[in-house]
């Protein structure tokens, strides 16, 4: 006995869908639009046959892999979700600079800080000893040198 609602699959190729279909439980009649992609992409005898060939817990995961494989597919003829992981690669590189950056500058305070905080302990006096005051520009032509760095990698 056919079921009384076809599944997607089954309403898109015109054919009665029987109890046992491979496609009824991920691709219902109600988003028939997904069916359709995947079947754009892949073939429905090859998603059927690639359904059938899985253990049943792994098929759902395996139906929206292919929903999602094949929608992207067809935003994106040329890279598809390839395209979407190199996009995503380079927005945590472009992060990633930003980070350094921000903790280079963050460095860089903190360090002026601590240097405006020794001469106030110290005194006036320390404000013009040269000996004193050369780590403090050492380090802040360090800390410049590692900030330039990171905004040009």
């Amino acid at each position: 006995m056919a079921n009384p609602t076809r599944c997607a699959g089954c309403r898109y190729l015109r054919r009665r869908c029987p109890e046992d279909c491979v496609l009824a439980p991920y691709f219902l009649s109600s988003n028939p639009e997904r069916f359709i992609c995947v079947h754009r992409i892949f073939g429905a005898s090859n998603v059927s046959r690639m359904l059938m060939q899985l253990p049943v817990v792994h098929r759902a995961a395996a139906a929206d892999c292919m929903s999602y494989e094949a929608a992207n597919r067809v935003r994106d003829p040329v890279y598809g979700c390839t395209g979407i992981i190199y996009q995503l690669q380079q927005q945590i590189a472009m992060l990633e600079r930003e980070l350094a950056k921000a903790q280079g500058e963050i460095a860089f305070y903190n360090a002026q800080q601590q240097e405006m905080n020794r001469d106030q302990d110290q005194g006036e006096s320390s404000l013009f000893n040269a000996s004193q005051q050369q780590p403090f520009h050492l380090d802040q032509q360090l800390l410049l040198h590692y900030y330039q760095l990171n905004l040009n990698p």
